[in-house]
């Protein structure tokens, strides 16, 4: 049986998160039902990750098998077609033998958006976190330095993560401001539950210089979760990309994002 991989983009505040429940719209439940639709026989989808209520994506990956043979055009236009408003597949290929949407990723990349101005969101609303004091990028960006590399992140997790480990490797982090927005990007091999946006309701604590920029290497050496800034909302943040093995033949990352962000170049 083939496999084929799927890039999604979608709108958070239409769903109940990514993961299928049984009275709730989630965008596992939506892209399982109009695969369902294309292939005339119900199709199980597995993500490369899992997103909460009200987080976006850029670029979710997730493969499925299909039991018919159906061409590409099927795939990308046909599901779309049975997809709810905010929910698209952007990209539909034959993956190579042996991937796996989850277990072949060597990196994800997330995108935080803060919209920090006086007026709250109009246009943007539901889709960028408000902070109507001004925030300062720089602080944030050398706080955010100090998260790259190996560490333990229990200070980073939240309680009902239930990963066995902490210990995770942040590639690269970065902090710049664009406009009235201020942006955080993050790539890492794997995260923790809620670890982007504790990371970031923490560097909101430096951008409002409550605290130093020193003070996000101190929370990464005590390992205490109650001593790091609350978790920021959930509607700032995107699922941006995942990356894989170019022998994988996946759909590489979008080169689009919010305020021209390229996800593929991070």
């Amino acid at each position: 049986m083939s496999r084929w991989a799927l890039r999604l983009e979608f709108d958070g505040s239409r769903f109940h998160g990514w993961q299928r429940q049984a009275n709730a719209a989630t965008v596992q439940g939506a892209l399982e039902h109009a695969l369902a639709r294309v292939a005339d026989t119900p199709v199980a989808v597995t993500a490369a990750g899992r997103t909460d209520a009200g987080v976006h994506a850029l670029g979710l990956v997730a493969h499925f098998e299909p039991p018919v043979a159906r061409p590409a055009r099927a795939w990308l236009r046909g599901v779309n077609s049975y997809l709810p408003e905010g929910a698209a597949v952007t990209a539909a290929q034959p993956a190579a033998a042996g991937f796996h949407a989850r277990r072949s990723a060597t990196a994800r990349t997330y995108l935080y958006r803060i919209l920090s101005r006086a007026a709250a969101p109009g246009l943007e609303y539901g889709r960028v976190t408000w902070v109507p004091e001004p925030l300062d990028p720089e602080a944030m960006a050398q706080g955010a330095a100090m998260l790259e590399g190996e560490h333990d992140f229990s200070a980073f997790r939240a309680s009902g993560c239930q990963a066995a480990s902490a210990v995770r490797t942040v590639q690269r982090i970065a902090v710049w401001r664009r406009g009235e927005e201020i942006q955080v990007a993050m790539r890492a091999t794997a995260f923790l539950y809620n670890m982007v946006r504790i990371v970031v309701g923490s560097l909101l604590e430096v951008g409002l210089r409550r605290r130093d920029p020193e003070w996000i290497a101190s929370l990464l050496e005590s390992r205490d979760r109650l001593r790091a800034g609350p978790t920021a909302r959930p509607e700032g943040l995107y699922f941006a990309a995942v990356h894989y093995p170019p022998e994988k033949e996946a759909p590489p990352p979008p080169c689009w994002g919010p305020g021209g962000f390229d996800p593929g170049a991070f």
